[in-house]
């Protein structure tokens, strides 16, 4: 009877630890719940959130999505286009910028169906209309907008319409350790010529401290970006660039991994390394804000639109005169648009700011330029598939070809939107594909933790964001990147002796991956002798046509164990 009841247990317990499903949605911003919803209609959904179901980058934006609307005066498609073209330097697909530029009308319809309250005015005809701002690249008024707190409420919207949908469920505070493949199989060796397919994904409950396994017949990447890499951002702490990791490792691409872009502006505070930087929304620029140095004197950008040119040019001009001068910050002047103005436009940084002893009606406001978005990623088609069967990818974890080497400012909410729709009618039309599983083993928990060793996460986790913040930021050199990726890779095989010695916990599970990413970016910036968009490198400080392609990294080989390249 003792030894029945244990098998009877070990059976619970392995049941309990796999869960199957139709679709496996890895991340809940604007690009997860937005395909989940969606997919909702064909099948069951798990959406896994490694933080608070609204803890990411989408909660956060402040701008809005650019979209030329049926009603929008001196404003077309091919304007749209031609300024996201100009901010991608070259690197842009056309095809894809023309897709969804395009589809943008259609983004704005289904968020407002499902509820999103974009800001009204009152028109010249006294009709209520869509109220247009406009942010840095823009040569028309084309941000649509919820006050300053776009993302909060397209966040909230979806969220809402999710907890009413029986057919999807979100766990929170839940992190994917690895993609499911052919790799896992007992005693299995793939053959180069085959398709690696995917399954589904390991994943850790973190509070409980335990890994389940979760099958899907299709899985979708959309964990967001990498800007936790840098000491300074405006990115959560859940932006460690897992799930770029995660694809690279199972045998996905990803391309154009140099490309991070500062935000111009975030809020300067003082000893806030470890938090994300309050951003301070490029709209403010673009209602006439100007920004100065502490002498009150403009400050000079080299581009005919100033404070509303391309992100790299104005946070490379920042950067050149805190250099310069070697002061912390400079600081945005709005104070000339007046109180009423300044309330009823911006709200949330009127607000924020204020907690913070500064009134923007009446003060400067301190700026710096931080790591916000990172415009690579995991190599895409045009709807959303991957190298690898049955694997898609939307958002900020991809790589569509609609930024290039700049995105466009408020292109990101619109191309993660319209990419989780791209992803959906593809499945859609295809079938979402066969539940027979093959038989992927449980995860190992063998192993004791050992706490005596933790100094190695946290001294190895803020080095890398030094290394990266020094060494693969605004302006590099070939000599600081070289340094840089030695470095790295030096730091590797202890992070991964630790990572195979020890049960997992969130805090080895992202150092791991940001060690993977890091690599991958240093190794990019590398390969690109030239000066592109985001990438500003003092050795080569102008643009080569030799270089107008797209850096593509594959890895070293498709069917052994993963390893850093």
């Amino acid at each position: 009877d003792y030894i029945n009841c244990k098998i009877i247990l070990q059976l619970m317990d392995k049941n309990l630890n796999t869960f199957e499903t139709d679709f496996l949605v890895i991340g809940s911003g604007i690009s997860g719940l937005t395909f989940a919803l969606k997919a909702a209609e064909l099948g069951k959904v798990i959406i896994i959130s490694k933080g608070d179901e609204n803890e990411g980058s989408t909660n956060l934006a402040q701008g809005g999505i650019a979209a030329v609307l049926p009603d929008s005066e001196n404003d077309s498609f091919e304007l749209h286009i031609k300024d996201t073209l100009r901010a991608g330097a070259g690197l842009c697909k056309s095809e894809i910028v023309e897709k969804v530029v395009r589809y943008a009308p259609e983004v704005i319809r289904q968020l407002t169906e499902y509820g999103v309250n974009f800001s009204r005015r009152v028109g010249e005809s006294d009709e209520i209309e869509t109220e247009l701002g406009r942010e840095g690249g823009h040569s028309r008024n084309r941000i649509v907008h919820v006050a300053d707190y776009t993302g909060k409420a397209i966040e909230e919207t979806l969220l809402n319409q999710i907890h009413h949908n029986p057919n999807i469920k979100i766990w929170q505070n839940h992190m994917a350790i690895d993609l499911l493949t052919q790799h896992h199989l007992p005693n299995y060796t793939m053959r180069p010529w085959e398709d690696i397919e995917c399954y589904g994904a390991y994943i850790l409950d973190i509070d409980n401290e335990k890994v389940h396994k979760v099958l899907a017949r299709k899985t979708i990447l959309a964990s967001g970006g990498a800007g936790k890499l840098y000491t300074h951002t405006t990115n959560t702490s859940v932006s460690t660039g897992d799930g770029i990791a995660m694809a690279y490792r199972a045998g996905a691409r990803v391309s154009n991994m140099e490309f991070m872009q500062f935000h111009p502006t975030v809020l300067f505070e003082e000893g806030i390394e470890d938090k994300p930087s309050f951003l301070i929304s490029e709209a403010v620029r673009g209602a006439g804000g100007i920004l100065v140095d502490k002498h009150k004197n403009r400050i000079k950008i080299d581009h005919p639109m100033n404070e509303l040119a391309p992100r790299d040019i104005v946070a490379r001009a920042i950067d050149r005169v805190l250099k310069a001068t070697g002061e912390k910050c400079v600081f945005i002047d709005i104070r000339h648009r007046g109180k009423k103005f300044i309330i009823d436009r911006f709200p949330n940084i009127y607000n924020n700011c204020l907690k913070r002893g500064i009134d923007i009606t009446t003060d400067l406001i301190p700026v710096v330029p931080a790591a916000h978005y990172l415009c690579g990623g995991i190599l895409v088609d045009e709807n959303g598939r991957t190298d690898i069967k049955n694997l898609y990818a939307c958002g900020e974890v991809s790589y569509t070809g609609i930024h290039g080497a700049n995105r466009l400012a408020s292109n990101s909410l619109l191309e993660a939107f319209a990419f989780a729709n791209f992803c959906y009618h593809d499945i859609e039309s295809k079938g979402v594909g066969s539940d027979n599983f093959p038989n992927i083993p449980d995860w190992d928990a063998s192993g004791v933790f050992d706490r005596k060793e933790w100094v190695i996460i946290r001294h190895n986790y803020q080095l890398i964001r030094s290394i990266m913040w020094d060494y693969m930021g605004i302006v590099r050199s070939l000599s600081r990147l070289r340094r840089a990726l030695k470095n790295v890779r030096a730091m590797w095989e202890e992070i991964d002796e630790f990572y195979r010695k020890n049960p997992v916990r969130r805090k080895i599970l992202e150092l791991r991956n940001m060690a993977y990413v890091s690599e991958l970016m240093i190794r990019s910036a590398l390969s690109r002798r030239e000066s592109r968009g985001l990438h500003y490198i003092i050795d080569h400080p102008e643009p080569d046509a030799r270089f107008a392609v797209d850096t593509i990294l594959s890895p070293r080989t498709f069917y052994t164990e993963p390893h850093i390249p």
